[in-house]
């Protein structure tokens, strides 16, 4: 009984047998009889079943000796295999036995009862014997049998030959009921009558071991190296949660195909007519190992069972080292950005000859994916993945559903790289493959999906995606344009090699943007550094295939693959702006040269051979080196490229790197468009440099701005060679410019081909007031109001100022004119300035920022300020900021607020620019009563004026009765003022408290009352005024009275911003819709638009909606009422201190 126990907990097959349903062996013709069911007293009297030929296998004998024998094999103990326990099959053996595939009819077990497995029900495909396993002594043949629903191993061939009759006998004999296949099909199988019957068939089951194809994961050759030729097995049952792998060690490469064909061709069947689903836990598990990834999304989601296989090479000792070799069945997961393998539940029930060992799930980026190989003559498939600067990562996988696992991550790999026509990993796999591609959903995105690669390579990559800041720009040439901004972070100054790597491989194959602009951003992580584990990024071909051959491509740097990969993936892009990205300076010491900054190297040579459409190409702030300049001039010496510009502003250009650029970009005449030298060391030879630019016959822009010029009388610019072009910017600032240039530019201001040039900056360059007025006179010649924008900044407007103002008085200023920074040592003349500018009827921009005064603005200036404001009806846009520096501070004083009432009625200013003038309190409640009356400006730019948060408020509050202003600086540099006032009068209250330990000075408290009183808008509120001493009540009440006043303001600060950007957004509104709504409607739609914003109270629009309807003189009183009190609050705070 012992060992009858032991036996049946060993068994896999011992649920209890219900009563069979027996089926007779009657011919055809026989009559129906009625059949009755026998129970018989024991096993021994039950009744032997009539002897049939199908029944002769699993017939017994009713004698003593049979059931002893039956007894007998129950009792004996299975020898070791490599097969391991019952819970895991053991390796398979198979030296002599030829392995068949056999058709055959199910045997009798399948139509016996539903509590007998339906194993035996099966029909056969494939089976064999294995080689001897065991001690030398015990040593056994199991038997392998392949049905098209289970994989099975019995114990011995004579075993299973009474299962499957197809299975002859060892020694060749056919199981009895072989013939079944043969006989008349009116021969039925004989009926199992007896309880002796079903033990017998139960005890013949019992000696099996077997796998449900449903369950199979994966079958494939295992790497165990010579001479081996073994096949790994594994599967999963989703309801028990049991993982477990076999190993079949054949010796016969022939054998070991035939076997593994045959178990793929029955496992696939199987998963095609059954499938078997995944069990909600187990999805669970695996959605939540993907949100701790944060890369669960419901829409890009995707699960297998895969085996993550053991690989190992070489030959082995013993076939003892296969049970070191370990494979692992685990998920692999598909998410939005990454390939997760998640482990098994904990609670999974995994066992194996090569016991599954406890897996840590490990996560790849799908940007990351270097190759993809699929192995044709079994399950298994490889996955590398790489990062940059380091080995690849394999991943050997194996997976009956191999297919759908490489389309799908294919798919995904697609997703998040839809514009690139060629990916970059290698795809290894069966043609058949090819033709089963799955489509890319369509998801509209803007810009080329640049966000969703950008943030498929920062996942992979491991970048904090908030630190990339970017912005599109729609209103420059070759628009749209992508310009990089600094990163974001406390602590960094400029993106690491990872991050910009990032940046560029997502821009690549865009074809949305005309420009990339990576001017100010730091590129020297890149400059320098090689990668030398893998080339999959290398871009070997254009966007439109054809192959890009160049030398040593392999061998360039990050920064020379990456920029160029840019420039030939994309057909669109026409711009490349590299301004100030490199900080290196060329080395002109040592052995080794100089290997330049790697953009010349990259691009230029492309250009040449016509591999890119890239015709502009900023280099600015870039220190270049010969090499570099010898790349330029080989590209631009040919006619091939076709350059629009090659801008080398500020490069370290001495005059003979000068002229031999200028003299290559001369080829380039027909398609020229931008000259731009300024910045640099060279000398400008007007007489060196005559052939070369009148060769640029379509030129646009010229820029010579801060150089220097030999001396002579020659102008620096011909007026034929200026006739000649079709300039729209002319840049000569901080040049120095003779009287033969400024007549040279004066002629050609007269002649038609100038009516084209929208910029003439001469900045800095030594022009007297009489100058300007002569180019004034020159530039209305051909007509007035000339669309023009003059910039004539820094200059000595003093000398010949009569002539000047003349001039502007008469009109003969064009549409825009910049006079920033001028200095007047009498006040008188700017006075006359103002004046002239008050009757000019032409110019319709105006900046006359950051000028400077002997002294403060008298009342004759002010008057006149306030005139301008006033009476110009013609000027849109006004500009009399001035500038707060550490050396320099420039205003107009106190009486400014008393000019800017002048805007009261004013009806034609849109603009108005008035930082950093000192208006404090009074002006601020100037420029309160202008927004109230004023109905036509737009944009007020006022901040650096040391506003406090009261003066703040008011200017905000005013905003409730204005439509029209849509944009209001945020103070924010008021705000950090205000607050540090604040906090510093705090230190002063604290010691003034610890020098005088009796009452307060009258002066300290007096600036409190100033400071505090005046920063603070509204009721202070101070709390915890409870129990407790007198003293350390006091004590504490203050510091926290301390703390919860500098809260306060803060939030009183966020409060009114709040307020002004729901004004701002009401007014905003109101201009799309005033042309079309009356007045009425108007407010009724703000009204509307307003409440949107305060339908919560805990939000933080909810203080400003309550202020919204604080617009009458009642309620401003209230709030200055409440400042009252807050400064009274503070005042008694100073005193609580000062007693301390």
């Amino acid at each position: 009984m012992p060992d009858r126990r032991r036996r049946r907990s060993l068994s896999i097959f011992r649920p209890p047998l219900a009563p069979l349903t027996p089926i007779n062996d009657e011919p055809p013709n026989s009559a129906p009889t009625t059949l009755k069911k026998r129970r018989p007293t024991s096993i021994d009297q039950a009744d032997p079943p009539p002897s049939t030929p199908t029944d002769a296998g699993i017939s017994r004998s009713n004698s003593k000796h049979g059931l002893d024998r039956l007894v007998s094999m129950k009792r004996g103990t299975r020898p070791s295999s490599l097969f391991g326990s019952l819970r895991s099959l053991s390796s398979l053996h198979d030296e002599n036995e030829e392995l068949t595939k056999t058709a055959s009819s199910p045997s009798s077990l399948s139509s016996v009862s539903p509590a007998i497995p339906d194993v035996a029900a099966g029909m056969v495909i494939h089976h064999g014997a294995l080689p001897e396993v065991g001690p030398m002594f015990r040593r056994r043949c199991p038997y392998l049998v392949l049905t098209d629903n289970h994989l099975i191993q019995f114990k011995s061939q004579d075993r299973a030959s009474e299962i499957f009759p197809p299975v002859p006998r060892l020694g060749g004999q056919p199981a009895s009921g072989s013939s079944g296949q043969a006989r008349s099909n009116s021969v039925r199988h004989s009926r199992l009558s007896s309880t002796s019957s079903v033990f017998e068939l139960q005890s013949s089951l019992e000696g099996l071991h077997s796998i449900p194809l449903l369950n199979v994961v994966a079958v494939h050759k295992l790497d165990d190296g010579e001479p081996y030729f073994s096949i790994e097995v594994a599967y999963f049952n989703d309801d028990t949660n049991h993982a477990s792998t076999i190993t079949l060690q054949i010796h016969d490469p022939g054998e070991s195909d035939s076997w593994l064909t045959a178990i793929r061709s029955a496992a696939s069947s199987a998963r095609s007519t059954s499938s078997v689903p995944f069990s909600q836990s187990l999805v669970e598990h695996t959605a939540r190992a993907l949100e701790q990834e944060q890369d669960y999304d419901p829409h890009h989601f995707h699960m297998f069972k895969v085996v993550q296989r053991a690989n190992k090479s070489g030959k082995r000792s013993s076939s003892d080292d296969l049970t070191k070799l370990t494979s692992k069945i685990c998920i692999l997961a598909i998410g939005l950005f990454k390939v997760h393998l998640v482990p098994l539940p904990k609670t999974s029930r995994t066992s194996s000859s090569t016991s599954l060992s406890e897996m840590n799930g490990t996560s790849h980026g799908i940007a990351t994916l270097a190759s993809v190989k699929v192995q044709t003559f079994d399950d298994s498939f490889q996955l590398w993945f790489r990062r940059p600067f380091q080995s690849s990562s394999a991943l050997h996988l194996a997976a009956l559903c191999v297919n759908e696992v490489v389309l799908w991550l294919r798919q995904a790999a697609e997703f998040l790289r839809p514009e690139w026509t060629e990916q970059p990993f290698a795809w290894m796999v069966p043609q058949t493959l090819d033709d089963e591609l799955l489509p890319v959903p369509a998801e509209g995105e803007e810009h080329g999906y640049f966000d969703r690669t950008l943030t498929a390579y920062c996942a992979a990559y491991g970048i904090n995606t908030s630190t990339i800041r970017y912005r599109i720009n729609y209103s420059c040439e070759d628009a749209p344009a992508f310009e990089l901004l600094p990163i974001t972070g406390a602590g960094r100054i400029k993106y690491n090699s990872m991050e910009l790597l990032a940046i560029l491989r997502a821009l690549r194959y865009n074809e949305s943007f005309g420009t990339i602009s990576l001017s100010q951003t730091a590129l020297d992580p890149l400059h320098g550094l090689y990668d030398e584990y893998g080339w999959e990024h290398t871009p070997w071909t254009t966007r439109s295939g054809e192959t890009v051959e160049l030398e040593n491509q392999q061998k360039a740097s990050v920064l020379i693959q990456e920029i160029r990969a840019l420039a030939v993936k994309s057909k669109r892009l026409r711009r490349l702006d590299f301004s100030d990205c490199l900080t290196r300076r060329p080395s002109s010491a040592g052995a080794i040269p100089d290997v330049g900054c790697g953009i010349c190297e990259a691009l230029f040579p492309l250009c040449a051979k016509q591999y890119t459409n890239v015709d502009w190409i900023i280099l600015n702030g870039i220190m270049l080196s010969d090499v570099d300049i010898d790349y330029l001039y080989a590209a631009a010496i040919s006619k091939d490229p076709h350059f629009r510009a090659i801008e080398v502003s500020n490069c370290g250009l001495a005059d003979r790197s000068f002229l031999a650029i200028l003299q290559a970009l001369s080829h380039q005449g027909s398609t020229l468009e931008c000259v731009n030298f300024s910045s640099n060391f060279a000398r400008l030879e007007p007489l060196n440099m005559r052939e070369y630019l009148d060769e640029l016959a379509y030129i646009r822009k010229v820029d010579f701005s801060n150089t220097y010029r030999t001396s002579g009388p020659e102008p620096l610019l011909e007026l034929r060679t200026l006739v000649g072009w079709k300039l729209e910017e002319l840049d000569l600032s901080r040049t120095s410019i003779n009287i033969e240039t400024l007549q040279a530019i004066a002629a050609y201001l007269r002649s038609p081909q100038s009516q084209v040039l929208r910029h003439l900056r001469l900045n800095q360059c030594g022009l007297t007031g009489g100058n300007v007025a002569d180019l004034l006179q020159a530039m209305s010649d051909p007509g007035p109001f000339r669309d023009l924008h003059l910039h004539i900044n820094e200059n000595h407007l003093e000398q010949g100022h009569d002539r000047l103002a003349k001039a502007i008085c008469q009109s003969l200023s064009p549409l825009y004119v910049t006079m920033e920074m001028l200095e007047y040592k009498d006040e008188n003349n700017f006075r006359l300035l103002v004046q002239a500018w008050t009757q000019n009827t032409s110019t319709r921009y105006l900046n006359m920022s950051k000028v400077s005064l002997p002294s403060e603005a008298g009342n004759e200036t002010i008057a006149a300020l306030e005139s301008l404001l006033g009476d110009n009806q013609i000027l849109e846009s006004l500009n009399i900021a001035g500038e707060q520096a550490h050396l320099e501070v420039a205003n107009f004083g106190s009486g400014i607020c008393r000019a800017l009432t002048g805007l009261q009625r004013n009806k034609s200013l849109k603009l108005l620019h008035v930082e950093h003038q000192k208006l404090g309190m009074p002006g601020a409640n100037a420029l309160a009563s202008i927004l109230e009356e004023n109905d036509t400006l737009e944009y007020l730019y006022c901040a650096g004026n040391g506003f406090t948060l009261q003066a703040f408020t008011v200017i905000v509050r005013s905003l409730a009765n204005n439509r029209t202003l849509v944009h209001l600086a945020n103070m924010e540099e008021d705000r950090v003022v205000a607050i540090k006032k604040v906090d510093r009068e705090i230190d002063q209250v604290r010691e003034s408290g610890i020098r005088s330990l009796t009452m307060p000075t009258k002066a300290t408290v007096n600036t409190v009352k100033r400071s505090i009183g005046s920063a603070v808008s509204g009721q202070l509120p101070f709390s915890n005024r409870g129990s407790g001493s007198p003293q350390t009540q006091k004590k504490q009440h203050s510091e926290k009275e301390l703390a919860g006043m500098m809260d306060t303001i803060a939030e009183n600060w966020q409060r009114e911003m709040s307020v002004m950007q729901t004004y701002l957004t009401r007014n905003r509104y109101l201009a799309k819709k005033r042309g079309a709504a009356s007045e009425e409607q108007e407010e009724e739609q703000a009204s509307t638009r307003t409440s949107l914003y305060g339908s919560k109270d805990a939000t933080p629009m909810g203080e400003p909606d309550r202020q919204l309807a604080l617009t009458d003189k009642d309620d401003d009183d209230e709030v200055l009422d409440e400042g009252d009190e807050g400064m009274e609050e503070a005042l008694m705070m100073s005193k609580k201190l000062a007693l301390e």
